[in-house]
């Protein structure tokens, strides 16, 4: 976990704030939220708010009752206590990527598989700079459908002792992460009282919130596991194409799911999420790492600061097929503004490729080196007067080096951060050592990175109750 005590980038005005403040009051007024669940436009109901159909009309003010009710910032506790992470205030905590079907290993791009999920695990774990391997790192598609999530959440409580993401698809799947998060923490009262897991919870933009989302919502809420509410807004096919307009969209949609979550459970911790780009206006296809995307991030920040909720946004988003320099650049596009914005839960930090579609292996490595680089360059810089280093002029005079002076020698092996991918070398040895481009050092890097990993210690007794779970549970939904 990274603590960002840089000053936060702000670009909106107090008209502006109060410009969107009055956009999502009367969206939530007058267009209203649509719910696809029974239980959840009963609760609104008894709560007082007009219910016609699945369609909620909000008034803004129970809104911000609700709202109220969820914590400023929260701990998350990992099996392994020096993992546990805290979200919210200046905490950042990062997350692989989430949800590709497919994974690209150098050349070659195919089906995601158990296997792979398993890799990616074993990477997230020996990256320091992951806070967490995440959820579906990618689809194991070489597993039945109905029983993946049991694999999934088996590999990341075995193969990782970072905080893990817990599955959405239905809330049957939900209860089972529950069920195997009191095998391995020590029963449901230790999971309330220190959440286990996040989870993610997608608004089906514009404006509803599907029936097998909110199942699992309802169940991780009861449980007192953190929510990610995120609106999925890609501007001119899910929200109007201005960034205004797409603001108060996705102000209305979190702060709407994050109100049913309270009625849930008071006190419930919720996470303000936003997944914010836009479409190509040519191709109708998905586009990452765009100058709109990047405002949008930034103002996320401040929308979130504003409603004093910890908020989840960012990561390494490209729309490249590769691990080429389109994917760079527009990595360095969001993650910038991430750590700019101070976001506190940073999903799809490594790996992502393809506009989500590609889990790629050179491009995690690539990404957990940009995160370390914004990790140091976003770590406040100390000055006193060892390190004005008067002593070193008076040593070296002038017209001289510093090379070897004493202030040098004492700290030449820290002075710097050395990056662990890229290349300083002169151009004869970079030939003599195989003409490497980013890529091919990353393959290199992740490869052995896997023939160095080693499993963490997990009891045994609980190890085997959580097989156990799995395969009976496996049985009783016919895999």
């Amino acid at each position: 976990m990274f603590v960002n005590r840089m000053p936060r980038y702000e670009i909106l005005s107090p008209d502006a704030m109060a410009l969107l403040d009055a956009g999502w009051r009367r969206l939530v007024t007058e267009i209203g939220v649509e719910f696809m669940s029974e239980r959840a436009t009963a609760l609104f109901a008894a709560a007082g708010q007009r219910v016609e159909g699945h369609t909620v009309f909000l008034d803004p003010e129970f809104v911000l009752e609700q709202v109220a009710r969820a914590p400023r910032g929260f701990d998350v506790q990992a099996r392994n206590p020096q993992h546990s992470i805290h979200l919210g205030g200046d905490s950042m905590a990062f997350g692989a990527v989430y949800g590709p079907p497919f994974v690209r290993e150098g050349d070659t791009r195919r089906d995601g598989t158990m296997a792979d999920y398993e890799r990616f695990a074993r990477l997230s774990q020996s990256f320091s700079v992951l806070d967490s391997a995440g959820g579906v790192v990618c689809e194991p598609n070489d597993t039945p459908l109905d029983s993946r999530h049991l694999d999934m959440t088996l590999a990341l409580m075995t193969l990782t002792d970072k905080v893990f993401m817990g599955n959405v698809v239905s809330g049957e799947n939900a209860r089972d992460v529950i069920a195997m998060s009191e095998i391995l923490f020590g029963g449901r009262e230790a999971i309330e009282a220190t959440p286990v897991s996040i989870s993610l919870v997608n608004c089906n933009s514009p404006l509803r919130w599907d029936d097998r989302m909110l199942d699992a919502l309802f169940e991780y809420a009861a449980a007192a596991q953190p929510v990610v509410l995120t609106p999925f807004i890609l501007m001119g096919a899910m929200s109007p194409v201005t960034v205004p307009a797409a603001l108060v969209q996705q102000i209305a949609e979190a702060l709407s799911g994050i109100a049913l979550a309270q009625l849930i459970r008071p006190g419930c911790p919720v996470v303000f999420g936003s997944f914010l780009s836009n479409i190509d206006m040519q191709s109708g296809s998905p586009t990452f790492g765009t100058p709109e995307s990047g405002v949008g991030l930034l103002c996320t920040g401040q929308i979130a600061r504003h409603f004093g909720l910890p908020f989840r946004t960012g990561g390494g988003l490209t729309s490249s097929q590769v691990p080429d320099a389109q994917a760079g650049y527009e990595a360095l596009m969001t993650l910038l503004p991430t750590f700019l914005a101070g976001a506190n839960w940073v999903m799809h930090s490594a790996g992502w490729l393809e506009g989500g579609l590609v889990a790629g292996y050179e491009k995690l490595v690539i990404d957990c080196q940009l995160l370390e680089m914004l990790q140091h360059e976003f770590t406040p810089l100390e000055i006193d007067e060892a390190s004005l280093a008067f002593d070193a002029h008076a040593e070296v005079g002038h017209g001289g080096h510093f090379l070897g002076a004493m202030h040098t020698m004492e700290r030449f092996r820290t002075c710097f951060y050395r990056p662990f991918l890229s290349s300083s070398e002169n151009y004869e040895r970079w030939v003599r050592n195989g003409s490497q481009d980013t890529a091919e050092r990353a393959g290199t890097i992740w490869r052995q990175r896997l023939e160095e990993y080693e499993q963490p210690p997990l009891d045994e007794a609980v190890r085997a109750e959580l097989e156990e779970f799995v395969v009976r549970r496996r049985r009783e939904l016919g895999d």
